[in-house]
């Protein structure tokens, strides 16, 4: 039994008349007389009278009747409630980020996505890398703002900036005299850095630097976020490398040195699910490609 041969019985039941039911239905008659003769077989029992000059309900038709209004009435809001969860899944834009998006992404590409989709309602999730790519994958948001490039065979991955680290170090640390810090003069002394669980990509960019450079760093503390990081080095806990974009976030007894070697760079990417069918991720991107070059799959 499917739910067409529902539909058919309860059109020749409001009708009472199979010619009628046929034009109501966009069928012939021959073709819904042998629906309906089938149902009653599949039931077991005789679900109408028909006569030459009439069509009439059994008792048994009427309750089926009943009962089959009430299925259809469930099914058509059944389908009625999922189209209106996959409607609001389009109108809802879910966006992990790491800090420097705040303030190198989101003012550029925002404000014209909030002024050019009224109805998209946007929910910003502030993440690590390893946390945003497993949501990514599970469908838990729809971009991923990270350090790493995320491309797979699910996911669409594109390069959106790179910017070089800063060092950054108290006012009155010994090596603030320099103009340019010979890189020699960081073997041995204090370090603050990203830690490895909240930061990998930055953790694993400064101790490559020092590898390279043949300089120990003396890591006395990680810190789980660029606020804490930050704060460390005004209270004279240390040094660090941070990402440029945290120069205006500096404090007034930190400064910023350049080093005699030029340092590192972080990049920064988007990433979505290939299979996405959202207007809504597709509008950010079309959006954040307006405002920045974008180099899918950039390594």
């Amino acid at each position: 039994m499917e739910l067409r041969h529902l539909r058919y019985f309860i059109a020749v039941a409001e009708e009472l008349n199979f010619t009628k039911a046929a034009l109501r239905l966009y069928t012939a008659q021959p073709s819904l007389s042998q629906q309906i003769k089938d149902l009653e077989d599949e039931i077991g029992v005789p679900l109408l009278y028909r006569t030459k000059r009439k069509v009439e309900l059994t008792e048994e038709g009427q309750v089926f009747l009943e009962q089959a209004r009430l299925t259809i009435a469930q099914a058509d809001k059944a389908v009625a409630m999922t189209r209106q969860i996959a409607k609001s899944k389009q109108q809802l834009l879910r966006i992990g980020f790491v800090p420097v998006v705040e303030m190198k992404i989101f003012p550029y590409v925002l404000p014209n996505l909030r002024v050019q989709n009224r109805d998209l309602k946007i929910e910003l999730l502030s993440l690590n890398n390893s946390d945003q790519s497993k949501m990514l994958k599970k469908g838990e948001i729809d971009i991923a703002f990270t350090r790493q490039n995320l491309f797979s065979d699910e996911i669409e991955s594109q390069f959106v900036l790179r910017e070089p680290l800063i060092f950054l170090l108290p006012k009155d640390h010994p090596l603030a005299k320099y103009d340019r810090i010979p890189v020699k003069e960081l073997d041995g002394i204090d370090f603050i850095i990203p830690s490895e669980q909240q930061s990998q990509t930055l953790n694993k960019i400064i101790l490559d630097f020092a590898k390279y450079h043949q300089i120990n760093l003396n890591i006395v503390q990680t810190a789980d976020n660029i606020l804490f990081n930050i704060n460390s080095i005004g209270m004279n806990l240390g040094c660090t490398f941070l990402p440029g974009y945290i120069a205006p976030l500096t404090m007034n007894n930190t400064v910023i040195r350049p080093l005699d070697v030029e340092l590192p760079s972080i990049d920064l990417f988007a990433s979505y699910r290939k299979s996405t069918n959202s207007e809504g991720v597709k509008k950010f991107m079309d959006l954040l490609s307006s405002v920045f070059y974008l180099d899918i799959n950039r390594n």
